[in-house]
């Protein structure tokens, strides 16, 4: 029917999860994921298939998945390949619209421009938009950064 599949899975449950998002439900896009990391295989096989994880670091704080924003994994996952993205999980219940997750895990990581256009670029690559519109909101980023270097 032409829609995309998207799961929950590594956030809460073990990388197991994952793995049946993965190969039972044959997942589009997985939200979450931070417990993949545990897994080196299962990063190996995400990196290379280029699977995007939809990242949700204030919901990862607010669930104790992560005991605080400076621990949160997001750095390490740019770092072993992993198509990353920065979003938001219910904004109301979990305080924070994608903005402040960015700004949450660049103060509190540490993350520089280049980590920051990577979770950026990450977004579009992730995204369900037609190939020509991600190639256009890619050549926008990358003329912006250009202009701004």
């Amino acid at each position: 029917m032409g829609l995309k599949r998207v799961a929950h899975a590594g956030e809460e449950g073990p990388p197991e999860y994952v793995h049946e998002a993965l190969d039972l439900l044959h997942v589009d896009r997985l939200d979450h994921g931070n417990r993949s990391l545990e897994d080196p295989a299962l990063v190996t096989r995400l990196a290379r298939s280029g699977m995007t994880l939809t990242v949700c670091p204030l919901s990862n704080v607010k669930l104790c998945n992560v005991a605080s924003i400076d621990a949160h994994p997001i750095d390490r996952m740019l770092r072993l390949g992993l198509r990353a993205t920065i979003n938001s999980d219910d904004p109301a219940y979990f305080g924070g619209y994608v903005g402040a997750n960015y700004r949450a895990v660049a103060e509190g990581r540490g993350l520089d421009r280049d980590d920051l256009v990577t979770l950026a670029r990450n977004s579009f690559l992730g995204s369900f938009l037609p190939d020509d519109a991600v190639a256009m909101h890619l050549a926008a980023l990358d003329a912006y950064v250009e202009a701004h270097s």
